[in-house]
């Protein structure tokens, strides 16, 4: 299956935008970092989780602890997805229990992604609550998960697929449109 660009959704400063706004909103909501864990979904939404727990830090002058979370063994199609997975380290040092844990991805779509953290989440302690904060929302949701935070909603066709490419995984901050052909 070849896959086609179609169009650049978010540059780099789009990018750290839709961030900055996500980690006003945070503050907002939540009023205090003093409970607050910031977990990532490896692996961009890890390298989202740690640019998210600087400008909290950068806006609220305190920092706030940042983990990453692997759900490779947790995934629903694991024997669909790969013969041999890669399993990845999981890094959390800190303990989420009573915290009030923001769980960040890059895009969100069918849910079964979210829903896998949020089993492997739950292993490692009893959050206060758990919020959800993506970077691109493409609809097309299978389970009853949504985001309280979204930095850009797209609406797409299941033909297409959304793209994040992050400078520490891809070389260059961008989001890309692109279909399948």
């Amino acid at each position: 299956m070849k896959i086609k660009e179609k169009t650049r959704l978010l540059d780099g400063a789009a990018i750290d935008r839709a961030l900055g706004r996500i980690a006003h909103e945070i503050m907002e909501k939540l009023k205090s970092v003093e409970d607050i864990a910031i977990v990532g979904i490896k692996n961009r939404g890890a390298y989202l989780a740690e640019r998210l727990a600087k400008k909290i830090g950068a806006i609220s002058g305190k920092s706030v602890p940042v983990g990453a979370l692997d759900i490779t063994l947790y995934r629903d199609d694991l024997t669909e997805a790969s013969d041999q997975p890669v399993v990845h380290a999981t890094e959390i040092d800190f303990d989420i229990g009573d915290k009030k844990v923001i769980l960040v991805d890059d895009v969100l779509y069918t849910g079964r992604t979210i829903r896998c953290a949020l089993d492997a989440l739950i292993d490692f302690g009893r959050p206060g609550m758990i919020q959800l904060a993506v970077l691109i929302d493409r609809g097309h949701r299978e389970l009853p998960i949504r985001a309280d935070y979204v930095g850009k909603n797209v609406p797409t066709s299941t033909k297409e697929v959304v793209e994040v490419r992050l400078a520490e995984s891809d070389g260059k901050d961008e989001v890309v449109l692109c279909e399948k052909e």
